[in-house]
């Protein structure tokens, strides 16, 4: 199916976004990370939790227990796959069930719409439709609800509490231009004291999220590379902080804030966690889910490093988002009146239907795109199967396209630009590779 330019386009676009889950297998094969763990592999099955350190496979009920005295807890997603937030919710549900005191992170609010998450807790008249309309889910984010709901809706339900710990969309592009010296103070506050940019695996393994086949950022210029690679820490350190912040605030002896953000901020110990260590002297652990491949022999087990994460959760691989996606990236800010095409995914709707890149949307089925948040949310309505008509400027003239929304069987599990609502959004990638 159409592959994405994932971590890098939006990075280099708009860094409104954060990662979601990997551009290469690549990446989850490196010998990084954890001294102790970095140099051997361990086997992930299908539905069996993988204890990295032990080596051993365990349930979810034994992985609870493993994660008593564990503070601050990262799960990794994939944005667009619903086997990894199901996950999400396992973890959250077993924790609950074994007495701890249940605190979420999120990474799909910035610290600054920490209001609407107070509201969705606390106000039980709040539909969900107030939810999303207030809180601007579909700006903030984009990805489709119902990728998330059932965790939202624990979260009222149980009394949960849940926090935005990202930053401000515009912050991480300032980072990447201007550095942290630009901040002010307010957006100074977000982020830890120091933000550690000298990791050298780090730096390995972002290269890694971009894979051999992105012509577009696989051999940038060293200045652009660095900027966005400084973005990456500054995003990573913030969430980290963030989550940090409202655990001393808001928690208690028993509390564990688990932080749902994209594994490519959590993959190796390298992003969020290593940025925060420094500041907090509670004990951190991380669990990914991974796709797991069947291996020769026909063994339902595929090998990664142990020093991927402290637990793997294998998950069967995947061949398309539940909600559909046309393919096409914009760049975050309009050029005139208008949202224009950074990206056309390889083998997407987008691309069958003649779009390219270069082309200005006028609109999509008859409605000017004149703000992301209402194509995203226009985006929400549509299924496999139906058609955007785009009337797009190229060239100084306008022409119309025919988007047809189909699947193929090739499609990557992670694909982060099934997010892309109407054509008016850019990739979100994937945590490194995931946003």
């Amino acid at each position: 199916m159409f592959r994405s330019a994932c971590v890098a386009l939006a990075l280099s676009a708009s860094l409104a976004f954060p990662f979601a889950a990997f551009a290469d297998d690549h990446a989850a094969h490196l010998p990084i990370g954890d001294p102790a763990r970095k140099d051997r592999t361990v086997g992930v099955v299908l539905d069996g939790i993988t204890d990295a350190a032990r080596g051993d496979t365990i349930s979810v009920a034994e992985l609870a227990t493993r994660l008593d005295g564990v503070r601050l807890l990262f799960v990794g997603e994939s944005h667009v796959d619903m086997e990894f937030h199901r996950v999400q919710l396992r973890v959250l549900q077993e924790l609950q069930r074994r007495g701890r005191s249940v605190m979420i992170g999120l990474e799909m609010y910035p610290v600054t719409e920490q209001k609407w998450l107070d509201r969705w807790y606390g106000e039980k008249k709040l539909t969900e439709e107030q939810f999303l309309t207030e809180s601007r889910w579909y700006k903030n984010w984009g990805y489709h609800w119902n990728y998330y709901r059932d965790i939202f809706l624990f979260a009222r339900e149980h009394q949960v509490r849940m926090f935005g710990v990202n930053l401000p969309r515009g912050v991480v592009g300032t980072i990447r231009t201007k550095g942290f010296d630009s901040l002010g103070v307010e957006h100074r506050a977000m982020l830890p004291p120091r933000v550690d940019l000298d990791s050298e695996e780090h730096k390995r393994l972002f290269r890694a999220f971009f894979g051999d086949e992105d012509a577009l950022h696989g051999n940038m210029p060293e200045g652009m590379f660095n900027g966005m690679f400084r973005a990456q820490c500054g995003w990573d350190a913030a969430m980290g902080w963030n989550a940090v912040q409202a655990l001393k605030k808001h928690g208690d002896d028993k509390s564990i804030m688990v932080v749902l953000i994209g594994s490519g901020h959590v993959a190796y110990g390298l992003g969020a966690e290593r940025q925060v260590k420094p500041f907090f002297d509670g004990r951190i652990a991380s669990v990914i889910p991974y796709a797991v491949a069947e291996e020769p022999g026909g063994k339902p087990t595929t090998h990664i490093q142990a020093s991927y994460a402290d637990f793997a959760w294998g998950l069967p691989a995947s061949t398309d988002p539940i909600y559909p996606s046309t393919g096409i990236s914009t760049a975050e800010a309009k050029v005139g009146p208008r949202y224009k095409v950074i990206n056309v995914a390889e083998g997407s709707p987008a691309e069958a239907a003649g779009v390219k890149l270069g082309d200005e949307i006028v609109s999509v089925d008859g409605f000017v795109v004149d703000e992301k948040e209402k194509g995203n949310r226009y985006m929400s309505t549509k299924r496999w199967g139906d058609d955007l008509t785009y009337r797009l400027m190229r060239a100084g003239q306008e022409l119309e396209f025919t988007v047809h929304l189909r699947r193929t069987h090739s499609q990557p599990k992670a694909d982060s630009t099934a997010a892309s609502p109407s054509g008016a959004d850019a990739p979100k990638p994937h945590g490194g590779a995931g946003r």
